[in-house]
């Protein structure tokens, strides 16, 4: 299955980039997420509570971080297993500053195997633009968050 994803950050390129990457704005981001953490440089577990369609699940992700351009791709790998199936994919997120706002191109691959499997394509895909939809709007106002808090702080 092949997604293809498109958003735009009122925010500067490089002000995304640093934040993409950060735990903490990953963990409050991510839609049903249970738990996330850095295992080691680049790699993280998380455990996602997924609904899509009929189904909801617990899944435990293991997600590698590779940037490929400084400042403009990384490269993600993702594996995942949950009661209902498993997960396998890779994404390449391709970021571009436009007038001091960020559009961010995501082209993504994914095999699904088990019961999710046999729900089929439409609400897979579905259920996955929706997915990213609510991550990249919760990632810029975390990161706003984030940059607000740290203009209160001082920093």
């Amino acid at each position: 299955m092949e997604i293809k994803y498109e958003y735009t950050f009122g925010l500067p390129s490089n002000v995304v980039w640093k934040y993409i990457k950060d735990e903490k704005v990953l963990r409050n981001s991510l839609p049903g997420c249970k738990s996330f953490m850095e295992t080691s440089k680049d790699v993280y577990q998380a455990q996602l509570e997924v609904n899509m369609g009929p189904f909801q699940d617990l899944f435990s992700l293991e997600i590698r971080l590779n940037e490929k351009k400084s400042s403009s791709l990384i490269h993600l790998q993702v594996k995942g297993t949950g009661n209902i199936g498993e997960i396998v994919g890779n994404a390449d997120l391709f970021i571009n500053d436009i007038q001091r706002t960020t559009k961010l191109n995501c082209t993504a691959e994914a095999q699904v195997t088990g019961a999710l499997a046999l729900a089929g394509q439409r609400v897979i895909e579905g259920g996955a633009n929706k997915g990213l939809e609510s991550f990249f709007q919760t990632l810029e106002k975390e990161i706003k968050r984030k940059l607000y808090m740290q203009r209160r702080a001082g920093n």
